[in-house]
């Protein structure tokens, strides 16, 4: 009886260890393990698939890339848990997590479990996202493509305007809906087969995020946008107590530029706290030719936008992350030898703003670069299946917007703010 007894209290305790080390929000901010938790983070979208022992896989690198983030004080990773759709589409990632409905590559899972396990052990948490709007990973095109509304668009190949008005179709498609959220239960239900734990009971997981960058692509579909979110991160909720909820917005830039519907998605109750993307070269905001004259302009607009969604979330009380931005290397160039004056100067804007808003008492708490290219070697300006695997995604040029081990002048800056947000009490 007295081991019974002994067993039982072991593991009450260690469930409340465990409970102690979950990212949770308090007065706006976040805490963990009792203590505020500020941090510079980074997009590791391809964390997973680095993680497998199959195509694509390499988990020498993946230590190897871990270390390094870890070296420099990133502790915070966002990640996508898996591109949907059948391999082989143009500017989309491979290998796949959902080939169809429901039928996953098991070498995928195993990669995410392997991630987060190595995760675990340099205590570094995860922001995973279980889908996208783009197409570079399936996302709204593979749901609407298993709904009967026809082969996905691809919108280098079809046009910009082709693939919004096809993506628009996304927000009201119930089938499609239907098919996520079945999604959503596969991958919280799941047990790392390598810790053993189960997922909705691992602290390494800070957040489950709806969507990478959720969009309606239409401001008539966005009463529909608003009410899948709300019901997507309600079907999250019941299934996971301990962890937080995002939706992985840009901001008012993915609600059709309307900061209301932002404050609204933002207000409901499951959301637990909000996020913006910025984006200064593929929002105009600085010109290929002229990236570092377009600094000061880049500066002004991000200031504005950043201030613009603060003045929401203190309505709210909750936190904001700007988890997506990045900067050109110059020349606008896509070599690991170039220059990267221009994006240091970006990189050092940021970074600043969001440590001195958070030392403030503020309530922008942290921030992810987009994003770790570490040691890739890109060996085609476009990504082709066999290449390494950068933070650029196969529809973009790799190089484009990747911080490589070798960018020492960024680096030096990315642990020196990651170091100065640490220390933030």
């Amino acid at each position: 009886m007295r081991r019974i007894f002994m067993a039982i209290l072991a593991l009450t305790m260690a469930t409340a260890m465990m409970a102690g080390n979950f990212v949770k929000v308090k007065n706006g901010r976040f805490v963990r393990g009792g203590k505020p938790y500020y941090y510079v983070g980074a997009n590791f979208w391809y964390g997973a698939v680095l993680g497998s022992e199959g195509s694509g896989g390499n988990r020498t690198r993946l230590r190897r890339e871990l270390d390094e983030m870890q070296r420099l004080g990133i502790d915070n990773l966002r990640i996508l848990v898996g591109a949907d759709g059948l391999p082989g589409v143009e500017d989309k990632i491979e290998p796949v997590l959902q080939s169809r409905p429901g039928v996953y590559n098991d070498s995928i899972l195993a990669g995410l479990d392997y991630l987060l396990t190595e995760m675990s052990k340099r205590k570094m948490v995860a922001v995973l996202y279980l889908t996208n709007s783009w197409e570079w990973s399936g996302g709204y095109g593979a749901y609407l493509e298993w709904a009967d509304e026809g082969p996905a668009l691809i919108p280098r190949r079809d046009g910009y305007g082709a693939y919004t008005k096809f993506a628009s179709k996304f927000a009201s498609n119930q089938k499609a809906h239907l098919m996520f959220y079945d999604h959503i239960r596969f991958i919280l239900s799941r047990t790392n087969r390598y810790s053993g734990l189960k997922y909705v009971d691992d602290p390494t997981i800070m957040s489950w995020q709806i969507c990478n960058e959720p969009r309606a692509f239409s401001k008539e579909a966005l009463p529909e946008f608003e009410k899948w979110l709300s019901e997507a991160t309600a079907i999250v909720r019941s299934l996971d107590k301990n962890h937080l909820i995002s939706l992985g917005s840009e901001g008012a830039f993915g609600c059709e530029r309307d900061y209301g519907v932002f404050e609204r998605i933002c207000a409901d109750k499951n959301v637990d706290y909000c996020n913006v993307h910025i984006w200064p070269y593929n929002w105009q905001w600085a010109r290929k030719t002229h990236l570092k004259q377009d600094l000061e302009a880049s500066f002004k607009y991000t200031q504005e936008y950043i201030d613009s969604h603060l003045a929401i979330c203190n309505r709210l009380n909750k936190p904001l992350v700007l988890e997506e931005f990045g900067y050109p290397r110059d020349g606008f160039s896509f070599s690991l030898k170039s220059t990267t004056k221009a994006r240091d100067a970006y990189y050092k804007y940021v970074l600043n703003a969001v440590a001195e808003n958070a030392a403030k008492g503020g309530l922008l708490v942290g921030c992810n670069f987009w994003g770790w290219g570490g040691y890739a070697k890109p060996r085609h300006e476009r990504w082709q299946a066999g290449d390494d695997f950068t933070s650029d995604p196969a529809h973009e040029p790799q190089g484009f917007y990747s911080v490589y081990a070798s960018d020492k002048s960024t680096l030096k800056i990315i642990q020196k703010e990651a170091k100065r947000m640490s220390e933030i009490k």
